[in-house]
């Protein structure tokens, strides 16, 4: 009798193995990974969504950086200062001097956000914005969309839903404000009662000043010899007589001629001709865009940027400001202070992700059918609707390739 049970639970093995292959096959299909097969034409993902924003306010940022390695950079450096307490820092920009290859990327990130600037003005006018009076949902289009995502103030009386008004600039693209510093090395925060002394200026202008761009209105320190470091603090030698002259020759030495004859010129003189080409000047734009975000990725490899784990607030510089000007969660155990970690790109130049509109002239979208569109930051979107090319790495977040159901059509589709 055993042994017969035995040869029909053997002969279940198959079919057994069958259903469990069946099961483990409908069970991963929410959680499978289509982001690890990229397209064969371009190299970029096959399918990529918009990163959703944090739920919950009163959680932290997630760290870049794994906090194991922080410990471990901050156990490494505290051995250094324990076996050398005076070293010479050798490496910039930590040593107060620039990094020579970074320079040009600078100058470059600070024309192409001019470019940035002058042509969403001009693009403006053909291609209108729409703005949420209560949030800052952003809309490209004639009219406003019917997507109930407002979170503004008695959103839920109007069922969440935005009521629109005209947009400028500003709502297309925005640059966070930071302190600026006029000796990143030397005094390298801003206390609280330097707060209305200090002037604050967009972080991006501030990274490429701190980077070697030279801009008028704001002086920057420039430093020939490196400083030191004596049990962790930075102590300069470098005497104060002299400087106008070293800063001459520091920008020359990390700049060519030729260079230097660009930078004299008036950003915006490129800007004055009249643009004729709807379609050049959406191109070039979008260009200037993604030259701009190349260039800050590269830059802040070596130059640290900040932003606060509970807020949008964001310093440039070796360490965040100690004005108490934090109002968000958990800010009362802080007395106001920042909880600063390491910033990324999207803290510097928010992407303002926006619905992708195939006709301008159509309806607007629908909330039902919310989940057949895709969306694009307001840059690429703009410059999209002017002519632009579709650039490839947004291709899949636009979905360009799903076709919305007609009004008449929702209930037929699953």
């Amino acid at each position: 009798m055993q042994r017969r049970s035995l040869l029909l639970q053997i002969s279940q093995l198959p079919k057994l193995h069958r259903r469990c292959n069946q099961a483990y096959f409908f069970s991963s299909g929410k959680t499978q990974n289509f982001h690890s097969f990229p397209d064969d034409n371009n190299g970029y993902p096959m399918y990529s969504d918009v990163p959703k924003p944090r739920t919950d306010k009163s959680q932290r940022k997630p760290y870049p950086t794994p906090m194991k390695e922080l410990i471990k950079r901050a156990k490494q450096e505290k051995e250094l200062r324990k076996s050398q307490p005076c070293r010479l820092l050798e490496h910039p920009p930590a040593n107060g001097l620039l990094v020579p290859e970074l320079v040009d990327v600078a100058h470059r990130v600070y024309r192409a956000r001019e470019l940035i600037l002058s042509g969403l003005s001009k693009l403006l006018q053909f291609i209108p914005v729409q703005r949420c009076r209560f949030c800052y949902e952003v809309h490209i289009g004639n009219v406003g969309h019917e997507i109930r995502t407002c979170t503004g103030p008695k959103s839920g009386s109007r069922s969440a839903t935005h009521v629109w008004r005209k947009g400028g600039v500003g709502d297309v693209i925005f640059f966070p404000k930071c302190f600026h510093l006029y000796d990143r090395v030397g005094k390298s925060r801003v206390v609280h009662d330097e707060r209305h002394s200090a002037p604050r200026i967009p972080a991006i202008l501030e990274l490429c000043i701190q980077a070697g761009v030279d801009v008028e209105n704001y002086p920057s320190k420039r430093r020939t010899k490196p400083v030191y470091s004596i049990e962790g603090r930075i102590v300069d030698f470098e005497s104060v007589a002299g400087m106008d002259e070293m800063e001459t020759n520091l920008f020359v030495e990390n700049v060519d001629d030729t260079e230097v004859d660009v930078l004299r010129r008036d950003p915006n003189s490129e800007l004055n001709a009249e643009d004729t080409n709807l379609i050049e000047l959406s191109t070039r734009t979008l260009d200037s865009w993604f030259e701009m975000i190349g260039g800050v990725r590269k830059i802040m490899e070596k130059y640290n940027v900040w932003t606060c784990g509970y807020c949008p607030e964001v310093q440039v510089g070796p360490k965040g400001h100690k004005v108490r000007m934090c109002r968000a969660s958990k800010h009362q155990s802080r007395n106001g202070l920042h909880a600063w970690q390491e910033a990324t790109i999207n803290d510097l130049v928010g992407p303002n992700y926006v619905w992708h509109v195939h006709d301008l002239n159509g309806p607007p979208l629908r909330n039902d059918l919310k989940r057949y569109y895709g969306k694009a930051p307001a840059v690429v979107e703009l410059c999209v609707q002017a002519g632009a090319p579709v650039p490839d790495q947004y291709r899949s977040m636009m979905r360009l390739d799903v076709v919305p159901p007609e009004r008449d059509e929702v209930d037929l589709v699953a």
